[in-house]
């Protein structure tokens, strides 16, 4: 349980508020490169950390991400002519380029473009993304380079979904391991609607004994369920401060089907109540990503899912009540929603804009929040003090998520964190909860 306080410190990421400039110390997601398809595209509206911006991609491929209003007389940007290097707003014909800097006025006899800047941040693209740096210069961090975001694209895939809730419970509700056999879970091995096979361990095994590791970029945390059959399931997450999640691929016990591929989210914070989910999947082994990887179908990621023309919003939300079948609820999976990740979203947004955090009752299964809180606020309170937070370096740059059964009995640690790239325990707050 936090303090009404602690609750204010961590969900608020406007401009000037601690965790928004906290945020601004690391690259953020801001869109996908898909959504600048070539150069002088359309440009596309950002939200994000409270700003409202426009993104672009000029005649030489550069991006840029600007402030939306034009700083002449405000009119917005995204109305404006993507042309010759720059973006002219259709109001009175101010030119900007990639950085910032106003280069042609064409109402003015003599121009003082060169007097005239709006807001620009620094972007790099990695992994199908576009990045963006909002914080101090002299603080920029390392790029983004996550292994998944360095690989060929036949070996990765991304997508995005906006969620309608403050993205610290969308967070939480990520690297909550103990919920998925529960909320995901199909009823029977009958059916064809998304959600986690019976034959899984995670729905055979026990529920997960949650153990925490500290890092210098977050934490690692472990699921650790006792099988049947004198077996140990050891299921190994990686937390990446402040908001990504990586999970290895679920074994099914009925095939043993095994595949070298990790998965994950990223919950960039567009304001206070709404945050967009990027959602990916890629293979550190020599395999290329199937169809059927990229739709995944069975996450409820794809356009199917998502309404890709409006906004990526999801097509289950609040509104419609998540599109809930209580047929299917009562005899195929335990919620009756289809796909694992609007079933995430639901639980998330069902319970309001921002959670109230001073009503929760958390016990052991919760270790992983309550060490993601601890670290995100004492991120707030490092930066504060002229520091730079956790994470925003390189060495999160070869962690993997992992999984691993065990004969019961077995050392999991001294087998599963070799393949996770194990690195030095750092002491702090969070260490507390293992």
């Amino acid at each position: 349980m936090l303090t009404r306080e602690e609750n204010e410190l961590i969900t608020r990421v406007g401009p000037g508020t601690p965790m928004g400039e906290t945020l601004r110390r690391y690259w953020m997601p801001a869109l996908m490169s898909v959504e600048l398809p070539e150069a002088d595209s359309p440009p596309v509206r950002v939200r994000l950390l409270g700003e409202d911006l426009v993104a672009f991609r000029d005649t030489s491929g550069r991006v840029g991400l600007l402030d939306e209003l034009c700083p002449h007389r405000l009119a917005s940007l995204w109305l404006g002519r993507n042309e010759e290097d720059g973006l002219r707003c259709v109001y009175h014909g101010w030119k900007f380029d990639v950085d910032g800097a106003c280069v042609e006025q064409m109402n003015e006899p003599e121009s003082f473009a060169h007097k005239v800047r709006v807001t620009g941040y620094p972007t790099v693209e990695q992994g199908g993304l576009v990045w963006a740096y909002m914080g101090p210069a002299a603080k920029q961090p390392p790029a983004p380079n996550f292994e998944w975001a360095l690989l060929d694209p036949s070996r990765r895939n991304v997508t995005k979904v906006v969620e309608e809730c403050n993205w610290v419970q969308a967070l939480e509700g990520g690297i909550d391991t103990s919920h998925a056999p529960i909320l995901h879970r199909r009823l029977t091995l009958d059916t064809k609607q998304p959600g986690i096979s019976l034959n899984t361990p995670l729905v055979q095994g026990s529920a997960p004994r949650l153990e925490v590791d500290v890092t210098e970029y977050g934490y690692q945390y472990f699921g650790i369920r006792d099988m049947r059959n004198d077996r140990l399931y050891a299921r190994g997450y990686v937390f990446i401060m402040p908001f990504t999640q990586l999970r290895p691929q679920l074994l099914d016990l009925a095939t043993n089907e095994e595949r070298p591929m990790i998965a994950g989210h990223m919950w960039a914070p567009r304001d206070d109540v709404s945050c967009v989910v990027y959602n990916f999947v890629y293979s550190f082994g020599v395999d290329t990503l199937t169809e059927e990887d990229r739709l995944e179908t069975n996450l409820g990621n794809g356009p199917e899912y998502v309404d890709e023309a409006n906004g990526y919003v999801s097509r289950a939300r609040r509104s419609n009540n998540w599109n809930i079948d209580r047929t299917i609820q009562r005899h195929e999976t335990f919620t009756g929603i289809r796909g694992i990740n609007a079933q995430d979203r639901a639980v998330q947004e069902s319970m309001g804009p921002i959670v109230d955090r001073t009503r929760e009752h958390l016990g052991p299964a919760d270790r992983a929040i309550i060490a993601a809180r601890q670290l995100l606020i004492q991120a707030v309170r490092t930066v504060q003090a002229g520091g730079d937070p956790r994470g925003a370096d390189d060495t999160y740059w070869n962690v993997r998520a992992q999984e691993l059964l065990l004969p019961k009995g077995a050392d999991w640690r001294s087998e599963l964190l070799p393949l996770m790239d194990q690195r030095p325990a750092v002491a702090g707050a969070a260490s507390a909860v293992r």
